[in-house]
Order: structure tokens, then sequence, then C-alpha cells
């Protein structure tokens, strides 16, 4: 038996270039590890994939991005045996952190190292991109750039564990509907400035990285749920240095001088009714060392 951990990520800047003719839309986007984790337990068995999603409403079958990464590997490795997965959830469904990409990728890792596949992390991303754009990028996380539909990744340099606050709304939203409603109004909206992002990052080790924190989908995703504005602006009143929302969303962060500082924000964020405790956390940013 072997475990896998599956770490959430932020998005420190997320821009949206244009829309590709097959329909998916090319992005430039920094790309941050969490310290907020799901973890995948693996045993062989004797034949099949089952997965135990530990009570949570994902599906179980073949649906599950965690079977299709491990039959992914299986299949490429002529895998004969069975295994069985056990999913422990904590990161956030349908947030913008890439928690079902993140278990993707761990099953790629845990069922490449189970049966001693010998399998590269670059043959891993090969495997990953054709589940999902973020997989290859959860493969091994950490701090990166990543451009066309999120498949071709840069590493930056390593961010120090600033302290953060993280609340997802319990309004959902539709990621597809938001990349439909950020094309209506693609040309009238202003851009992040990923560039002066990723300067920071690699000249300063991110001192006044909060100055140029941006993501073009709050134009559209906000409108559609102002829990995410009303987040902002509690976590601005509660004294944070930088406030952003990451993904398509709905899922706000914001980075604080210090860990109390955050558990008060997150405190304030509880009153308000607008998140479920289980989707309220303090945590810092981390460059997981993969096996």
């Amino acid at each position: 038996m072997i475990t896998e951990r599956a770490y959430a990520k932020i998005n420190l800047s997320l821009d949206v270039t244009g829309k590709r003719p097959d329909g998916y839309h090319d992005v430039r986007m920094v790309m941050q590890t969490v310290d907020i984790y799901d973890t995948l337990t693996f045993e062989k068995t004797a034949e099949g994939i089952t997965i135990d999603v530990g009570g949570s409403p994902l599906p179980a079958d073949g649906d599950n991005l965690i079977y299709k990464a491990a039959k992914a590997v299986t299949d490429k490795c002529g895998i004969r045996e069975g295994v069985s997965i056990s999913l422990d959830k904590h990161i956030p469904i349908a947030a913008g952190m890439a928690g079902g990409s993140s278990d993707a990728a761990a099953a790629l890792r845990g069922v490449n190292r189970l049966f001693g596949c010998g399998l590269s992390n670059e043959e891993l991303r090969e495997l990953g991109v054709k589940i999902g754009a973020d997989v290859p990028y959860c493969v091994e996380g950490g701090t990166v750039l990543a451009e066309g539909i999120g498949e071709k990744l840069t590493p930056l340099s390593e961010l120090p564990e600033y302290v953060l606050a993280v609340a997802k709304p319990e309004r959902g939203v539709s990621t597809g509907n938001i990349y439909k409603s950020l094309d209506e109004i693609f040309d009238t909206i202003t851009h992040p400035d990923v560039d002066s992002m990723i300067d920071v990052i690699n000249t300063s080790r991110g001192k006044g990285l909060s100055g140029y924190l941006g993501n073009v989908l709050e134009y559209v995703t906000i409108p559609l749920c102002p829990e995410v504005d009303e987040i902002k602006k509690l976590f601005r009143e509660s004294g944070c240095e930088g406030t952003l929302m990451t993904g398509s969303g709905p899922t706000v962060f914001a980075f604080y001088e210090n860990a109390d500082k955050a558990s008060r924000a997150i405190e304030k964020a509880r009153e308000s009714g607008l998140c479920r405790d289980e989707e309220l956390f303090v945590t810092t940013l981390t460059s997981p060392k993969m096996p």
C-alpha cells in the first residue's frame, strides 16, 4: 500500500489571450501550490480499477479523473493486475483550485509507483494532458508559468511559505459558462500584468507580489457570483495584503502578515454565512517534493 498527496493550487495571475479553433482558450497564468491536499491510498488487487470516494459526491466509476489517470498508466505499461484507490477529500469541489486535476495527477504518480512502471514526470505529464489541462502542472506543482491551454509549463523561482486565507462561497459557478461569458466581452477587458508578476517572483522571491495579483475571469464570475466580491471586501477590511479569486472561481484567497490575522479573517468569513466551515482555510504557499 502506498499514499500520495494531491495538493490544491491557486492562480497568482490568470490571463486569457484568445480562443482557439478547437474551442479551447489560450491562457497565461502563474500557478502556485498551497498546503491544502487530498490523500489517495493505492493497493494492488487481482483485476480492475476500483475507487472509494470517501463519501464525497464525486463519481466512483470511469467518469472520475482518478479512474482515467489510473487506466492511462496501466494501459501504457501493460499492467494486468488491478488497483484499489481510496480518496480522503479535503480540497473543495468545483472551486477553481484544481482538486480533480490534482487527484488525477496523484493517481498517475501513485499507480506508477505501485507497479514500479518507471515512468518519468515528463511521461506522466504527457498522459495527464489527455485527462485535463491542469493535470500536467499538478504532477509536480510549485511556482510555474502555464501557457497554451495550460500544458506548456515554465518553472519559476520558489516562493516563501507566505500565509493566506482561503474561502469558497457556497454558490458554485460553471467554468464553461464563465469562458462563454468572457468571449462576449473580451474586447472590453483589461488584462493582468503577468510579465510583472513573473519578474517579481524571479527577481525578489515575490516581495511586492500582492501588487500584481490579477485574474481576468473575475470580470465575468463576479456578476454571476457576487459572493466572490463580498469575500474579497471582507478580506480587505480584515487587513490583507492582497486578495484574488483563483481559476474561474468561486474560491477567493488573501495574503496576510501572519497566521493570527488570517485566522481572524477566516472567522469573519465564517460569521458572514457565505461559506461552509469545511471550505475555509488558513494555509501557506508550498512547493511539495513529489516522489
